[in-house]
């Protein structure tokens, strides 16, 4: 083995995005506000779908999921940078780093598998409307959400354990503001052959496999709605289903993004600026998207929203009594 070779490294560097010190704060009161909205919006989300029956459907249940996902997508990352921000420490320990990226990857893939199933889902409510409480009962759809998470925590170990049994060199500053799947394999002194391809097999089931069953779905949804006469019916079967379709793009494209953006670059830190898209931004945006092109999310949230103010004005009120 190589002298410089470590296999019991207890810690690597996050450089993040810039080491200029009068950047930081603006760096951190970025990510903190954007934080801050995505947990915000999320939770917001996932209290209208719970609070309503109306909404105790298999559309808003995998919503709810998918909020939740996003939830513990952003938190596996962002609290770590903001905290080595604000105490001006890069440093994460190799069992903090292994366990950021298995739960980076698990939440990863219960994103692309959650919104998979919302596929199926708007497919069997265009396709097959009159079969589609029957078809989509909540025992199915309970079940598709544990598949999801089973798929998920798999995919995760899989991965986890083969970067385990990497030797690393004493060069570990990763560039990134996370520890990031690709970046600890860069890092590795032993051979990585085996680690990448897992990685494109296993990017070929998941990310593309999803793609494919979106496609297939939609390209079905597509046609059942040229098949309707009206245009008024057309437009109201396409609306139920143009929430998902915009964040599913959005999730792509940027993914596609970072890809084509670290490829065409060769450049660790463009890798992980574009790594903000998806990591950070889409997540934030999702709440808004099914938010504002659902009416049905902002009655819930109006809703929700005058509940809590009554119950607070009420809280108020008993307080001041003697």
């Amino acid at each position: 083995m190589d002298p410089g070779n470590n296999t019991r490294i207890s810690e690597f560097q996050l450089l993040g995005f810039s080491e200029k010190p009068e950047l930081q704060p603006l760096i951190f009161g970025l990510f903190l506000s954007m934080y801050l909205i995505t947990v915000t919006g999320n939770m917001l989300l996932i209290l209208a779908v719970n609070s309503d029956f109306r909404l105790h459907t298999p559309m808003y249940f995998f919503l709810a999921n998918l909020s939740f996902a996003d939830i513990c997508f952003t938190t596996t990352t962002i609290p770590k940078m903001l905290r080595n921000i604000q105490t001006q420490s890069k440093v994460i320990t190799y069992a903090g780093c292994i366990t950021q990226m298995y739960f980076f990857m698990l939440f990863t893939g219960l994103d692309i598998f959650l919104l998979t199933v919302m596929a199926y889902d708007r497919f069997v409510a265009i396709c097959h409307p009159l079969h589609y409480t029957v078809i989509m009962s909540p025992c199915l759809c309970g079940l598709l959400v544990l598949v999801c998470w089973i798929l998920s925590v798999f995919h995760s170990l899989l991965h986890t354990s083969m970067v385990l049994r990497l030797s690393f060199c004493t060069e570990v500053e990763i560039p990134h503001f996370f520890c990031e799947l690709n970046q600890m394999i860069q890092l590795a002194c032993s051979d990585t052959f085996l680690n990448n391809m897992v990685i494109y097999i296993a990017a070929l089931f998941l990310a593309v496999g999803s793609f494919i069953g979106i496609l297939y779905s939609y390209s079905k949804i597509v046609s059942s709605i040229s098949e309707i006469s009206s245009a008024q019916g057309k437009y109201k079967a396409f609306s139920t289903c143009a929430s998902h379709l915009s964040v599913v793009s959005l999730f792509y494209f940027t993914c596609l993004g970072v890809y084509f953006t670290s490829a065409a670059t060769q450049s660790s830190h463009s890798s992980a600026v574009a790594s903000v898209m998806y990591t950070v931004v889409t997540p934030m945006l999702n709440p808004f998207i099914y938010s504002l092109r659902n009416k049905d999310i902002k009655c819930s949230l109006m809703r929700f929203s005058e509940m809590a103010a009554l119950k607070w004005t009420t809280f108020l009120e008993l307080k001041k009594r003697p």
